[in-house]
């Protein structure tokens, strides 16, 4: 239990740090578009909307872009109580609020969890996992999901991905803008920051989708291991996840 909360506490330590880092690459490379287009503050303001406006729609809204482009449907208890009954009695012995329900018709057995913080946690379940898992078996599924809920991790990881693509699309725009702006052609200086210039904007579309999916691997598979074990203690039946697995 000890272990547990200290990772809850590192996962929001390292959500804080996560935002201040990116919000000082972008505003960096902000910085060096307006050095080179001799622009003031502007490609620092932009850049600067820009992080605060996309993080704050990864922080309050991509639950629900998530459940949306998934085509989750949510559910009252009377729809299917079944499932309703089991997230309620894992969320009690979490000791976690109880999260939006939502269903996935889909024949794949599948499941996720999404939200800021247990307090505005949603999970969603396809139908096929509802369908062919026993009950042991959803139950270590979904008590897996509400780990993640608990441990901050579906913060941490919402975080992650909305920063590193920021980046990508702040990269490719100030490339285009590079490209197809005015810019001064028989200015020697301004060859030379407008080759440093696409060199960076270069180097951060091609590796930021690499470095991203490598530190969301990195991350997730920790977490991952650590919501396996999380989720064992709630039902105190580790076959049961196992078998889902399988």
């Amino acid at each position: 239990t000890k272990k547990m909360y200290s990772q809850i506490d590192s996962n929001k330590r390292k959500t804080a740090i996560l935002i201040a880092l990116f919000t000082v690459l972008v505003l960096f490379i902000g910085w060096t578009f307006s050095v080179y287009t001799k622009t003031g503050y502007s490609g620092v303001i932009i850049a600067a909307i820009f992080s605060v406006v996309m993080t704050l729609i990864g922080y309050y809204r991509g639950d629900k872009i998530a459940l949306a482009t998934s085509g989750a449907r949510h559910i009252a208890r009377e729809k299917n109580p079944y499932l309703y009954r089991i997230v309620e009695n894992l969320s009690i012995t979490a000791g976690i609020p109880h999260p939006q329900i939502y269903i996935i018709q889909d024949p794949a057995i599948n499941a996720f969890a999404t939200g800021r913080d247990p307090q505005h946690a949603s999970i969603a379940v396809t139908s096929g996992a509802i369908q062919s898992l026993k009950n042991e078996e959803l139950e270590g599924v979904i008590a897996h999901e509400l780990s993640h809920i608990k441990n901050y991790d579906i913060r941490l990881m919402t975080v992650v991905l909305v920063l590193v693509g920021l980046i990508a699309l702040l990269s490719d725009w100030f490339i285009r803008i590079r490209f197809y702006g005015n810019r001064d052609r028989n200015s020697r200086s301004h060859g030379q920051a407008g080759g440093i210039l696409i060199l960076i904007g270069i180097i951060f579309l091609v590796l930021a989708p690499i470095i991203g999916k490598i530190i969301q691997l990195a991350i997730s598979r920790k977490r991952e291991f650590s919501a396996d074990a999380s989720g064992s203690l709630l039902t105190r039946y580790p076959e049961g996840l196992a078998n889902a697995l399988e």
